[in-house]
């Protein structure tokens, strides 16, 4: 028998609050809000209480004193001098260049793995299994510490580069040197540098914003070619050889705009007893970005593996029936569709490597956790405070990306009529 609503008769009782079924949803919602409120404010008392019983109080105040301790990778002007909130300012973006980085290879080698790992070829099909499984079952953290040791331990030092006898010598033309004090590449100079904006927390470069303008005006640029071109196509039947425009307004804007700039690297030269000029990745910076790469690339290719095998093998017969190739087939076909299924949890890994990075103190990467939840609480004293603007910062920093990831999977999600 069907239950009914209890019937509207009589004056209102307190008892209704429990039987009638149009309030006891509600009044259990504000029974469990209610004792949800009494938790946290038992909660924040007892902090409170405690903090008095120690003798201290609950005060962001540390943040403008200052650090009296050195980072040494920085992406912006820092000394000892600077306050906290410097040195906070920087492990962060330290945090953020490893996540980024980090990203992108991660997901590079993480399809490359997932659709080498449905080869129809048995040794490439079984090395990328083999290449799965042992990094997925392994702690992450005894990797990065791996990598941190070869290249630590495996790789010259500084001093064998130097001397007319020198038992290590430079690559790719004298321009890279790998030390076991990390790896040295060519900086980036402009001879007619625009030179940068202050805006107060760090300097922005113009050079860097003008060439990044000028690349999304090639990209906005060629999509209207290629527009115009599918417009052809439509009207004639016969579309127009459109490669070389994409290749002049992709690439050559950019390299008229750097040629005007005067652009050239600068290379590292061996100078006294360590290597001067260039950019230095330290062995703590490649030991992170390698080690999260390959342990989330793993994860990564089973992603991309279960995406394309969702994908109905009909739609790879079919492309097939019209002539393409294996190779435009996934490309132009399995893998756009299969990006629906694979957007999802590629998310989840994402937000891991932003989380991930905290590790980044087993090799002594300056990074938001080395900086603010490590050195500068042991300085201060200030535990409370720092852990709690550390989860701020790494839940700002997951929320940003699950947003942007959520946005992008929305863009390519089918539509029905």
């Amino acid at each position: 028998m069907a239950s009914l609503p209890d019937a509207n008769q009589g004056e209102f009782r307190l008892g209704m609050l429990f039987y009638d079924t149009r309030y006891r949803s509600l009044t259990i919602q504000v029974i469990f809000f209610m004792l949800f409120m009494a938790g946290a404010a038992w909660l924040v008392n007892n902090v409170i209480e405690n903090l008095r019983i120690l003798g201290k109080d609950f005060d962001f105040g540390f943040l403008t004193v200052r650090a009296g301790y050195d980072i040494n990778q920085r992406l912006v002007e820092y000394s000892n001098d600077s306050t906290h909130a410097r040195a906070m300012l920087i492990g962060l973006l330290n945090t953020l260049l490893l996540a980024f980085l980090a990203c992108i290879t991660a997901t590079i080698v993480g399809i490359l793995a997932g659709v080498l790992r449905l080869s129809k070829n048995w040794v490439v099909a079984r090395l990328m299994t083999l290449y799965v499984e042992t990094f997925r079952n392994v702690p992450l953290l005894l990797w990065i510490l791996l990598v941190n040791a070869i290249m630590t331990e495996s790789m010259p030092s500084p001093r064998d580069f130097r001397g007319a006898d020198a038992t290590a010598s430079m690559m790719l033309n004298d321009s890279v040197a790998v030390t076991n004090r990390g790896i040295y590449v060519p900086e980036p100079l402009f001879t007619n540098s625009l030179g940068n904006i202050d805006i107060g927390i760090f300097l922005i470069s113009i050079d860097l914003l003008a060439v990044l303008a000028a690349v999304y005006v090639g990209i906005y640029i060629n999509r209207a070619v290629l527009r115009r071109a599918t417009r052809i196509q439509h009207e004639t039947g016969v579309r127009p050889t459109t490669w070389w425009q994409s290749v002049l307004l992709i690439a050559g804007i950019p390299l008229v705009l750097l040629a005007l700039l005067g652009f050239h690297l600068g290379y590292p030269e061996m100078k006294g007893f360590n290597f001067s000029g260039g950019i230095h990745l330290r062995n703590s910076l490649l030991a992170m970005w390698i080690a999260l790469t390959l342990y989330t690339g793993a994860f990564i290719a089973e992603i991309v593996r279960a995406g394309i095998l969702a994908i109905s093998r009909g739609q790879s017969e079919a492309s097939f029936a019209l002539g393409m190739q294996p190779g435009r087939t996934m490309q132009l076909v399995v893998l756009p569709q299969a990006l629906r299924v694979i957007i999802p949890p590629l998310i989840s890994q994402y937000l891991n490597i932003t989380k991930n990075t905290s590790l980044a103190l087993a090799v002594g990467y300056m990074d938001l956790r080395s900086t603010l939840g490590g050195t500068t609480i042991n300085v201060t004293g200030r535990e409370l405070e720092g852990m709690m603007l550390m989860m701020l910062v790494y839940l700002v920093i997951s929320l940003i990306i699950s947003g942007a990831m959520n946005f992008y999977n929305t863009r390519v999600q089918l539509r029905s009529r």
